[in-house]
């Protein structure tokens, strides 16, 4: 072999043997620096547990140690996909027979789209049977709304003669007005309103004779707003609030001479 072919290989493989040695004092330097790094974090582990042991181990200490824990976990994960992702090659298909390391995604809470007061309007629109008319509803049920336990009666006098007796214990609500597509009790007076009041059962909180409290159902009216109002044993009550009927209140509408005599099946 000639001379500079031997120089050459010579310097070749002293490079080679730098470069190894560059290596291993780079890996000696790092290794160096994590197990300083590994035992100091477990020095601060001993201590924080000693001082636990000590002090006592409260609630923010288990909160404290759970996202530490947390974040470890992330931090490693983390990086494990990202030395997954280093050493094998993208593909847009998985292999036959080996299962996706895709983690399924967070469950989100789903919208909830049910009726607000903004969407009454649309949402209590009454069509009739053939579809040519419609009414949309005035009045909505409130969230304490419950169907009597009582039998209450509607005695319905005009002068001294009874008329009507109407059975209002089967439903939590009844609507009365004019409009005989959405009221319960019809009106034929024209002074009367389409839909002119709601009786409406609610449960409330009443005291007792010991001072204490217990819930009831009661019996309410609310006037819609109509224009000749709504009267409670001879008063006109106000407009959209709830007015507590009490038994044998007589109740009139508009300037309707018809009378409604409140009772219950206790009541002979």
């Amino acid at each position: 072999m000639p001379q500079n072919e031997e120089s050459s290989e010579y310097r070749h493989e002293e490079g080679r043997s730098r470069y190894r040695d560059n290596d291993r004092r780079d890996y000696k330097s790092n290794r160096r620096e994590y197990d300083t790094e590994r035992s100091s974090r477990r020095e601060r582990d001993s201590s924080y547990r000693r001082e636990r042991d000590r002090y006592g181990y409260g609630e923010e200490d288990r909160e404290r140690e759970r996202r530490r824990d947390r974040d470890r976990y992330d931090r490693d994960s983390g990086r494990d996909r990202r030395r997954d992702r280093s050493a094998s090659p993208r593909s847009s298909r998985p292999r036959s027979g080996s299962r996706s390391r895709s983690r399924s995604p967070v469950s989100k809470a789903k919208p909830n789209f049910g009726a607000s007061g903004l969407l009454a309007a649309e949402t209590n629109t009454v069509k009739s049977v053939d579809g040519k008319n419609s009414t949309v509803l005035k009045y909505n049920e409130p969230p304490e709304a419950r169907k009597p336990s009582v039998g209450w009666r509607l005695y319905v006098f005009k002068g001294d003669e009874q008329t009507e007796l109407l059975h209002i214990h089967k439903q939590s609500a009844y609507l009365i007005g004019r409009d005989r597509l959405v009221a319960d009790i019809v009106l034929e007076h024209p002074s009367c309103s389409k839909q002119h009041a709601a009786i409406q059962y609610r449960f409330v909180q009443v005291k007792d004779e010991f001072g204490g409290s217990k819930g009831e159902v009661k019996p309410f009216i609310i006037d819609l707003e109509s224009t000749n109002g709504t009267h409670v044993n001879g008063e006109t009550i106000p407009t959209s609030r709830y007015y507590e009927l009490q038994l044998k209140d007589v109740v009139k509408f508009g300037q309707s001479t018809k009378e409604y005599i409140l009772l219950h099946d206790e009541v002979s």
